[in-house]
């Protein structure tokens, strides 16, 4: 494991991969507190790179469709060690909590309706409700520097929250107004905004603002190339394979091929994409119900990972219930459908990485590109803002806000926040501890 003070340039992708590993399993919280953790740990700690960089990939991976934190990460992987460091840091970030999902949808199965297992979820939930609201607070801090960006995030979160607008029209009228404002004020809105001063106590990053783009991330349109017949490849591979052995009309083929659709519209991250999934999910190929479509989603809020990963337990439920490998082996069954759904639902944001990467590198100081794209992240807070709150309505009225209120949740809730914001726990602790106190409070 690299240490914080270690020499920047002894970085080894060897070092790089324990990280990737642990970030797998402590990456809680949603897309705000995991943009939150590598920003804690690569910016700040390890100094593996800069504010500026790390934002301006950022404003990227928010412009596309999938999980914007594991395209980040697959992003600062690829930028240190050429495609094999984005491939790593891609996949770890999602095996740890696909293995764990795999493991929670057998136990939802099989001991689902056992008090204790619910009284832990009851618990965890209201945690993760903490979590996402102290990384909105974290990442707001660091990105609202100025009213002009203070105007955006509010901005949009009332779009999103008060006017229910889609999600790409906030972001392409965030770019449209960063555009104009960059050159209305463009200090305002070069990345890192007026909080540029304040980058440089952080010290000299491997990858830092002057640090001319490595050689492996100069674009060409031979490499552009090259990587989309190559992503073509791998998806063509896989969905003719799945079709020889299994036949097109088969559940795996059949999941192969929904999930490719669902992860190129997921504009907005899981949430934004949760109607389509369910509509074909549950309403058009009954892998699972209704009811276990929101079970689901509640142990994806409390698993490491992207949100999105309650697909993984769409697959298992799915695989399960079919039988795809055969009535005597339904863990199998279930484990290989997961395992194809998070393979088809990520591999897009492998190739949008590889593919416009070195593009946006080619952007880096120009501030024609960095203020739109500083815009879109100050919309990004406010939309994240509207996660948060929509964590918090829907733990505290499960049934609605004319059903019960959950007074329990609130007090766990808010001891998570206490943690968090005051004695600055760490999330396996915080989530832990609310697990046990979801416990006692259903077995009591």
């Amino acid at each position: 494991m690299t240490d914080s003070n270690a020499p920047l340039s002894n970085i080894t992708l060897g070092q790089a991969f324990w990280y990737w590993l642990k970030l797998g399993f402590i990456s809680f919280g949603g897309p705000a507190g995991q943009i939150a953790i590598m920003h804690q740990d690569l910016v700040e700690r390890r100094r593996w790179i800069s504010e500026k960089r790390f934002l301006h990939a950022l404003n990227y991976c928010m412009l596309l469709p999938g999980p914007e934190a594991q395209q980040l990460a697959i992003y600062i992987g690829w930028l240190m060690h050429r495609s094999w460091g984005g491939m790593v840091a891609g996949c770890l970030f999602v095996l740890p909590s696909l293995v764990i999902l795999i493991a929670l949808s057998w136990v939802y199965l099989a001991f689902g309706d056992m008090p204790a297992v619910a009284g832990v979820l009851y618990g965890i939930k209201p945690a993760v409700t903490a979590i996402v609201a102290a990384a909105t607070h974290r990442i707001g801090a660091r990105v609202l520097t100025n009213p002009w960006l203070w105007g955006i995030a509010i901005g949009a979160f009332v779009a999103i929250f008060v006017l229910h607008l889609p999600f790409p029209l906030i972001v392409l009228g965030a770019a449209m107004l960063g555009y104009v404002a960059g050159r209305v004020a463009p200090a305002q809105f070069a990345v890192g905004g007026d909080n540029a001063n304040a980058l440089r106590t952080f010290g000299p990053a491997l990858i830092d603002d002057t640090t001319p783009t490595p050689a492996h991330a100069l674009f060409t349109w031979a490499r552009f190339t090259r990587v989309l017949l190559t992503g073509l490849g791998i998806w063509l591979a896989g969905m003719g394979s799945l079709s020889l052995v299994w036949g097109w009309e088969a559940v795996l083929t059949q999941m192969a091929w929904f999930f490719t659709k669902a992860a190129l519209l997921t504009f907005g991250g899981a949430y934004a994409v949760l109607p389509y999934v369910h509509q074909g999910a549950v309403e058009h190929y009954q892998w699972l119900t209704a009811l276990q479509m929101i079970d689901g989603l509640a142990l994806g809020e409390t698993t490491p990972g992207p949100l999105i990963m309650v697909v993984s337990f769409v697959g298992f439920l799915g695989g399960w219930r079919n039988a795809v490998m055969g009535a005597e082996e339904l863990f199998l069954s279930g484990a290989v459908a997961a395992t194809v759904v998070t393979v088809f639902t990520f591999l897009p944001s492998f190739v949008f990485i590889f593919l416009g990467g070195p593009f946006i590198e080619s952007t880096h100081g120009k501030l024609g590109f960095t203020a739109p794209m500083t815009g879109i992240t100050a919309a990004v807070v406010g939309v994240i803002a509207n996660l948060a709150l929509f964590f918090v309505t829907h733990v505290l009225w499960p049934e609605g806000q004319s059903g019960r209120f959950e007074w329990a949740a609130l007090c766990i809730g808010l001891a998570a926040a206490v943690a968090i914001f005051r004695f600055r726990l760490g999330v396996i602790p915080v989530l832990a501890g609310c697990g046990l106190l979801g416990l006692a409070w259903a077995l009591v």
